[in-house]
């Protein structure tokens, strides 16, 4: 698969996003849960996606993070060749919860979930509004000197936050995890504020809208006809031809669709598809995507 650069390793340009097989209503059992990781890392992918709070609800907290570790565990590959990045600073029921305090406890208790004596990437899920944000990511910083992670990305923030997140944490920082997808470009300063900073972008929900009526969906199932391929992976191979700092990280809960979203990662798309794509007018009444 082709790599991209996140800190000082390279991972797959297409990763995978676990929530989906422990957050939704009818997510599968954990048989198929680990069928679906190990399609994935057999595709190529080598950076695997998780956060404390991916559960049904505030009982089983770690429920995800204990399922990827579990599937590392049972994959006939070598697991030391893949990068587990996971999240804090959220609790269920949904409420921000990013106080140093509770990242400390939070991130310690994500090791002993995953089974890991230092998390490869642990990531600020959420700013939360009653502390202050240099506050949240000096936490992050501590984490980093106490050798409980190895480093750190922050998860839905403006410029301004990735501004301060870059001057309290340095090279510590490696990646930022924002919404993006052929719909949901309203972060393009965002994107770019990334690649001047040299950090990887992680796009969450990368497949929002595809499906969906509006003028670039369709134009990406266009291109996806004449390429005889799905709609999901040209999505996916556009993302990756818009940034070289992204690394997509779709979610999904069968081996089918993950396989067929790692294939984006070879997918190259022309100048004129991709400008079509590119081109094609916003869908004015699509809400903005915040997926977790």
């Amino acid at each position: 698969m082709r790599q991209r650069q996140l800190g000082s390793r390279q991972v797959g340009a297409v990763g995978l996003g676990a929530m989906h097989l422990s957050s939704r209503p009818d997510r599968p059992d954990a048989e198929h849960a680990a069928a679906t990781v190990h399609a994935a890392l057999d595709a190529g992918v080598t950076l695997v996606d998780t956060a404390d709070v991916y559960c049904a609800d505030e009982t089983e907290i770690g429920h995800n993070e204990r399922l990827v570790a579990a599937a590392l565990r049972s994959w006939s590959g070598d697991a030391d060749t893949v990068l587990v990045a996971t999240k804090g600073g959220l609790v269920r029921p949904w409420d921000f919860r990013a106080t140093p305090e509770h990242l400390h406890a939070a991130a310690r208790a994500s090791a002993q979930a995953l089974g890991v004596e230092a998390i490869g990437l642990y990531q600020l899920h959420w700013p939360d509004p009653s502390v202050p944000y240099a506050e949240s990511v000096g936490a992050l910083r501590d984490l980093v000197d106490d050798g409980v992670v190895r480093t750190v990305g922050v998860s839905n923030v403006d410029v301004a936050k990735l501004d301060i997140a870059a001057e309290v944490l340095g090279d510590r920082l490696v990646g930022v995890q924002n919404p993006f997808s052929v719909e949901d470009r309203w972060g393009e300063p965002m994107l770019r504020r990334t690649e001047e900073l040299g950090l990887a972008f992680l796009p969450y929900t990368p497949l929002a809208g595809v499906a969906e009526s509006g003028a670039r969906a369709q134009a990406t199932r266009e291109v996806a006809a004449e390429l005889g391929v799905s709609p999901q992976r040209v999505a996916l191979a556009w993302l990756l031809a818009h940034s070289p700092a992204v690394v997509a990280i779709p979610g999904s809960t069968r081996p089918a669709s993950i396989t067929d979203s790692a294939g984006a990662a070879g997918l190259e798309l022309s100048a004129e598809q991709i400008g079509r794509i590119t081109d094609a007018p916003i869908d004015p009444s699509r809400p903005t995507t915040f997926a977790h």
